[in-house]
């Protein structure tokens, strides 16, 4: 295989065209293989072999700079840089991370997991070259529909005007993880069916210019992102002009694995699978627990069928969120903004304003984009805007840049924003409806994957805000969870003997803000300790919450802290992730026990 033979971009040199055409159907099956039986991002990476090998081929990478926007793209860029060997460690734990990390090669020069963001870590590359008198090039390959954000029109707008050396490569595939929506799609579909081949000058729309030439770019493409030849010839021409330069080329996501083309939501990460039939290994068993999006994506149609204000929005997350279930049934009142987390937060706000009841479905980790948005726009108003925050705490083998465990704390620190979690799939339920019926900001994290029942359509009930349930009574030892992770704790109490089992309680909190002060003030009064355990930072989570009553109020009871520590979380199964945070159901019991005998040596 001439695959064995590629250690670095340097050996890509010495091959023909021929050589790297052959290159590039052996590397997509490499990554098909691995992919079915280990998992990952399939299909975006399926879609830029070709655009990879040729980029490394022209380029003297690592000192021409090359960022992969939405890091799911760089499966064969890692394939090339050294990593080939350790390739099949990928996502697992202490292996390779699934996106670029500038600590993992010095090819991967700036790190990407959410999107959007290479054209302004590029353009600040270049800027520093300048400063610094050194002759390199620096390039952004932007795919996935993340050009619609507005962080990369932000990115856009400055670059147009610093006459830097700056490449930026549109990986134009038509696909985020569900189809590319809004006006920009329908304009970059134009501008390919307009423009076919060849650079600038040759493509120009009625009023003269395209957009990103008005942007000051000098523009080339549309080009076959499949065409090695081309992409060459292309690029060539590319490298002999000045300025900020856009190429615009067009691929398939999924190329060469015939189902990932043709379903290519469901190939963006298909889980194991079997090549052959394209058939997933990831088989729910009948009457099993379903996850906790799909108890989302049903409740809010039950919601938008009794309230007619009720909406759903999401940034280009309908199948991850499970929004489609509201979409196909209320097309009109269930929005896919694109990869633009702040306009789907101010979005929701406007409507607010109106006397729409908003659901914002967004991941953990990118309703961090909206920060300013959840504060200024929506809680500073005191506006209802509902948030359902999935993937929620540790989300596995996505690692740093995707787990949700800064949530608790950032939310809780805003005025007048409701924090609530559920412990089981009919605590979601009904956290809906009472935030259905709330008239302040209001948000509920939930964590990827299954839930604990498999009897979850319970009525739905409207919960008295800010009320905690006692799930065990015991004597000695009080647990405190906040959502999921409570079926863990609950869990390591019921493997302790029947003695021990009796001496601890464990209380769902529910919300952890505002939090139960009546059930704090019995809890503390009647147990020696009390553990709190949570699926997100320890710093100013329910841990601190728990610990600022106890002050406030002159407890001296011992506090246990259980969640993450002030560490970014790296890449592994959740289940070696909750043994390290402390909050598995095995660990959880260790500190129990620990506990229970410093009780009675005390």
């Amino acid at each position: 295989m001439l695959l064995d033979e590629i250690n670095y971009p340097s050996d890509l040199k010495k091959l023909s065209i021929d050589e790297l055409i052959l290159l590039a159907k052996e590397i997509r099956s490499y990554i098909v293989e691995l992919v079915s039986t280990k998992e990952g991002h399939l299909g975006a990476s399926l879609g830029v072999v070709e655009l990879t090998l040729v980029l490394h081929y022209l380029y003297n990478t690592p000192t021409d700079k090359l960022v992969w926007d939405v890091g799911h793209q760089a499966y064969a860029h890692k394939l090339i840089t050294g990593r080939r060997g350790r390739f099949n460690s990928n996502r697992q734990k202490e292996g390779l991370s699934g996106f670029p990390k500038i600590s993992e090669s010095e090819f991967d020069s700036f790190g990407t997991g959410h999107s959007s963001t290479s054209i302004s870590a590029v353009l600040g590359m270049a800027l520093a070259s300048k400063i610094k008198g050194e002759e390199r090039n620096h390039i952004a390959v932007i795919g996935d529909a993340s050009i619609a954000s507005g962080m990369a029109f932000e990115g856009l707008n400055n670059a147009g005007v610093s006459d830097s050396n700056i490449l930026v490569v549109l990986n134009d595939n038509s696909m985020a993880i569900d189809p590319f929506v809004g006006a920009m799609k329908d304009y970059l579909s134009e501008l390919r069916n307009s423009n076919k081949g060849g650079s600038s000058s040759n493509h120009k729309n009625k009023s003269g210019k395209n957009i990103f030439e008005n942007l000051n770019f000098s523009y080339f493409g549309p080009v076959d992102g499949h065409d090695i030849a081309e992409l060459i010839r292309i690029l060539e021409e590319v490298k002999n002009t000045s300025g900020p330069k856009f190429l615009h080329v067009v691929t398939t996501k999924g190329k060469g694995y015939k189902r990932a083309e043709e379903d290519q939501t469901r190939f963006h990460a298909p889980g194991k699978f079997d090549i052959e039939t394209g058939n997933s290994f990831n088989v729910d068993v009948e009457n099993s627990p379903i996850k906790y999006q799909d108890v989302f994506g049903q409740t809010i149609v039950e919601l938008a069928d009794k309230y007619d204000n009720v909406v759903g929005i999401t940034p280009a997350m309908v199948t991850g969120s499970s929004l489609n279930y509201m979409i196909d049934k209320y097309p009109d009142r269930a929005f896919d903004v694109g990869i633009a987390e702040q306009h789907a937060v101010t979005l929701a706000a406007g409507m607010a304003t109106q006397g729409l009841k908003p659901f914002v479905v967004i991941y953990s980790t990118f309703l961090q984009r909206a920060y300013d948005q959840v504060v200024h726009d929506v809680a500073l108003q005191n506006l209802p805007v509902v948030f359902c925050i999935d993937r929620g705490g540790v989300v596995g083998e996505d690692g740093a840049t995707h787990h949700g465990i800064f949530d608790i704390a950032w939310l809780r620190s805003i005025p007048n924003m409701i924090v609530s979690a559920p412990m089981n799939e009919n605590d979601l339920r009904n956290l809906m409806q009472t935030a259905a019926k709330s008239k302040s900001p209001f948000s509920i994290r939930y964590p990827r994957g299954k839930g604990v029942v498999s009897n979850w359509k319970n009525k739905l009930v409207e919960l008295e805000i800010g009320k905690a349930e006692i799930v065990k009574s015991g004597t000695e030892i009080a647990v405190l969870t906040f959502g999921h992770p409570g079926n863990f704790a609950l869990e390591a109490v019921n493997m302790l003997d029947e003695t021990a089992k009796n001496k601890v309680g464990v209380i769902n909190m529910l919300f952890v803000k505002p939090i139960d002060e009546t059930m704090l003030d019995s809890v503390f009064s009647n147990y020696k300790t009390v553990i709190t355990v949570e699926d997100g930072i320890k710093i100013g989570g329910l841990g601190s919450a728990v610990i600022e009553w106890a002050n406030t109020n002159h407890r001296k009871n011992k506090i246990i802290v259980l969640g993450v520590e002030d560490v970014f979380l790296d890449h592994a199964k959740p289940s070696e992730l909750y043994n390290t945070m402390g909050v598995s159901a095995v660990e959880i019991k260790k500190t129990i026990s620990r506990l229970l005998i410093e009780n009675k040596d005390f």
